[in-house]
């Protein structure tokens, strides 16, 4: 009996306990709400995820060339790449960027900033392993993430998604703390784990999470869709499809792990969740559009008898 009215006590105490917080913090949340004008906070919500957004793609310029170690690299040690880099934004719609380079661990280039005031960071490895069409070509890819802007859209895109999520979680946390003080109270007042409030708690967890799966499937996918546009952004002002795909191709060998002086070649394909929450398409996909976007090329250029 002891033990029974000890468990009740302490159910009873926990509904309390969190039906108090979740009603403390939902007079609290209507307090605020109810004191400012609906428009007004949707406009400080509008501001605050803008500038929170560029102040990220701002800041985040400066501190990643910083944290990698980027180092200028100019036309006295690299003339050929210079007038490359010049004559490509001469053709788009950019001011020509810095050029750095830097020992990225993989052979890679990074783009960023934006059409304006732009920096392009190469793997220091790029220069051994491309020829100088292939460097051409991947430069060119960067370049075309540099004239859409992608960088800043997608710190901006970033900044809306968590305020929205941070939004959401706040307007939810009241009834989270209710169903899961009723449920935890109902589990000891029975002596049952399981009950139809704690369901519903763990339903809720489970649409918050669903929500989140899906802005970040919807995010990644839109970075795909940002790659492919950048190499056929690049195909057409270099010329030359078959030479970003044979850089892609350098490069994705040249990424797979090593054993001594032997590469060890990855055969397994991507499971559904990697290819969701992948920012890049397969190597292979980019490879065969980049080859028939070649194939139509050299079909047009063919004189017709």
């Amino acid at each position: 009996m002891g033990r029974r009215t000890l468990a009740t006590l302490l159910g009873l105490s926990v509904v309390g306990g969190y039906l108090g917080a979740a009603y403390l913090l939902y007079r609290g949340l209507a307090i605020v709400v109810g004191a400012l004008d609906p428009l007004a906070i949707i406009a400080a919500l509008l501001v605050s995820t803008l500038f929170s957004g560029y102040l990220s793609y701002r800041v985040g310029t400066t501190g990643s060339l910083r944290s990698l170690d980027a180092r200028p690299l100019g036309p006295g040690r690299a003339p050929r790449l210079h007038r490359q880099i010049d004559a490509l934004a001469g053709s788009m719609d950019l001011d020509r960027p810095d050029l750095f380079v830097a020992s990225l661990g993989a052979p890679n280039a990074l783009a960023m900033g934006s059409s304006r005031r732009g920096a392009l960071v190469l793997d220091v490895g790029l220069f051994r392993l491309l020829d100088a069409d292939e460097l051409t070509a991947i430069v060119a890819h960067e370049l075309a993430h540099l004239e859409n802007d992608d960088g800043l859209v997608r710190a901006l895109v970033s900044s809306a998604v968590q305020t929205v999520l941070g939004v959401a979680l706040v307007l939810a946390a009241p009834l989270a703390l209710a169903l899961t003080g009723i449920g935890y109270g109902l589990a000891l007042l029975t002596g049952r784990r399981d009950n139809p409030v704690l369901r519903v708690r763990a339903a809720l967890g489970a649409g918050v999470g669903l929500a989140v799966f899906l802005i970040t499937a919807l995010a990644r996918a839109r970075s795909r869709r940002r790659e492919i546009a950048a190499d056929d952004r690049a195909a057409e002002v270099t010329g030359d499809p078959l030479a970003l795909a044979r850089a892609l191709r350098r490069i994705e060998h040249a990424s797979q792990p090593r054993v001594g002086p032997f590469r060890l070649p990855i055969g397994r394909e991507e499971g559904l969740l990697e290819r969701v929450f992948s920012t890049h398409p397969a190597t292979d996909e980019r490879v065969e559009r980049l080859a028939a976007r070649a194939r139509q090329r050299t079909e047009r250029c063919v004189p017709v008898e």
